[in-house]
């Protein structure tokens, strides 16, 4: 029985030649099964392959190059550009009256530290701003931590829009105090997510992989083309089975949990905005 186990292990292994494994679906599943505990950032496979990973707050990072590169990085940053993936950053949306932002907000923050929310320049959106956070009406003591963020330019309504920027670190204490002082318990909705698993397309197309002497299944229309779609699981900070969104019903605040949603990079050096401007275009707009 013992050789027989091992003749049908090295038989299998045959079929898994490397065409198959390269394919589109079976990256995607395999990719999707190794960050069940350690989520990837969209520039995981450029890093993984230069960088020693490192797991922290959840995510796996890049840590220091492989390679002597630390004069090449400092002379893009003086000359070139330098780019920095902070996608693992944690971003909380804060939606409602402008009004009631600003007034629970500034319990939070104090302006003998510097720029607050209410800066104007920071509050027209045309600027990101940046402050430490404390707990509700303990300045100077239980500070939170340093955090950045910028307000959706207005629309005309009195109702905005805030993104603020936190460390993974420090999510969870932050968004505990931005819903005490907003009085939002109670979930907008229930976020419940399948665990990191094959979807069913994917299943069958690993099964015809791995089954000894079946060639791929002529019934799948798309072939090559067929594309599953990307799991969002939550973020390394938030558990994928809970809430993501908060709503407080006296005031109509909505507070969300957008980690991993929105991705954000950093763009070092004097070309920067060279950079930026032959990447970026312009979309046409078109009125009905």
């Amino acid at each position: 029985q013992a050789e027989k186990a091992v003749h049908q292990k090295k038989e299998q292994s045959k079929t898994k030649c490397r065409k198959a494994r390269r394919r589109h679906i079976n990256l995607v599943a395999e990719f999707n099964r190794r960050q069940r505990k350690n989520i990837w950032l969209e520039t995981h496979i450029w890093h993984a392959k230069r960088f020693h990973m490192v797991k922290k707050w959840g995510y796996c990072l890049g840590n220091s190059p492989t390679e002597k590169s630390y004069r090449a990085c400092y002379r893009a940053m003086t000359k070139h550009c330098l780019l920095q993936d902070l996608s693992y950053y944690c971003c909380l949306e804060l939606k409602g009256k402008e009004d009631e932002l600003l007034k629970q907000l500034a319990r939070i923050c104090s302006i003998d530290t510097g720029l607050t929310f209410q800066e104007a320049s920071c509050l027209s959106g045309r600027f990101e701003g940046s402050l430490n956070l404390y707990r509700a009406d303990c300045y100077p003591e239980d500070m939170l931590g340093p955090v950045t963020f910028i307000w959706k330019p207005r629309d005309g309504s009195g109702d905005r829009q805030l993104w603020i920027w936190v460390h993974p670190a420090l999510k969870q204490d932050i968004l505990r105090e931005l819903k005490a002082i907003f009085q939002c318990s109670e979930p907008e909705e229930i976020y419940i997510t399948e665990p990191v698993t094959t979807s069913i397309q994917e299943e069958k197309q690993v099964e015809v992989v791995t089954s000894l002497g079946n060639k791929r299944k002529k019934e799948d229309k798309e072939g090559e083309k067929a594309v599953p779609v990307k799991k969002i699981i939550g973020d390394g900070t938030r558990d994928p089975f809970q809430s993501y969104s908060w709503i407080a019903r006296t005031t109509g605040i909505a507070i969300s949990d957008r980690s991993m949603e929105i991705l954000r990079y950093r763009l070092i050096g004097p070309l920067s905005h060279s950079v930026l401007t032959e990447t970026l275009k312009a979309a046409s707009v078109q009125t009905v």
